[in-house]
C-alpha cells in the first residue's frame, strides 16, 4: 500500500518545501556560535530495501530507520538495514526514530514459543530424573535401540 495523494494533487506527487534548522557549535575559545540553515530536504543516493540488502557489505550508509508512510517497521528490519555497514562510525542515520523499536520484544509470537519451549523443557527434564530414576522406562526404551 503506498501512501494517500494529497489533497490537489496528482497520485505519486509529493511536495518538496525548503526547511530550517537550527543548531550550535563552539569555537576552540569556547565561544558558541548558532547557525541556521534552510535547505531543500533532499538526499542524492542510491536506495534499496532491507530485503535487498541482505548480505551485502556498504562502506558508508545513510540510514532511515522512522516509520515509513505505510507498513511498518520492526526490530527484524531494523537490524538488517544497521548491520550492513562496516561498522557504525560509517553510518548517518536520516532523521529521528521511536527507540522502543530496541526496546521491545521482536515478535509476540517468538515470545510466546519462547515460553512455550521453555515450558516443554522444563517437563522433559522432569520425566528424564522420573523415568531414569525409576528404571522401568528408561530400561525399556532403551532395549529398543
Amino acid at each position: 500500500m503506498k501512501a494517500n495523494a494529497l489533497p490537489g494533487l496528482p497520485t505519486g506527487v509529493l511536495p518538496v518545501t525548503p526547511i530550517c534548522r537550527t543548531f550550535s557549535v563552539s569555537s576552540a575559545g569556547g565561544k558558541w556560535t548558532t547557525i541556521s540553515r534552510v535547505q531543500l530536504p533532499i538526499t542524492a543516493a542510491y536506495a534499496f530495501t532491507d530485503y535487498c540488502a541482505l548480505a551485502q557489505t556498504l562502506e558508508h550508509c545513510i540510514i532511515d530507520i522512522s516509520m515509513p508512510p505505510s507498513g511498518q517497521l520492526t526490530p527484524f528490519n531494523t537490524y538488517i538495514t544497521l548491520s550492513r555497514s562496516q561498522g557504525r562510525d560509517m553510518i548517518q542515520l536520516l532523521r529521528d526514530f521511536d527507540v522502543r523499536l530496541f526496546t521491545q520484544h521482536p515478535s509476540e509470537y517468538l515470545w510466546n514459543e519462547d515460553e512455550r519451549l521453555d515450558k516443554m523443557d522444563e517437563s522433559t527434564k522432569l520425566w528424564w530424573q522420573m523415568t531414569k530414576g525409576s528404571g522401568g522406562v528408561y530400561k525399556r526404551l532403551h532395549a529398543l535401540t
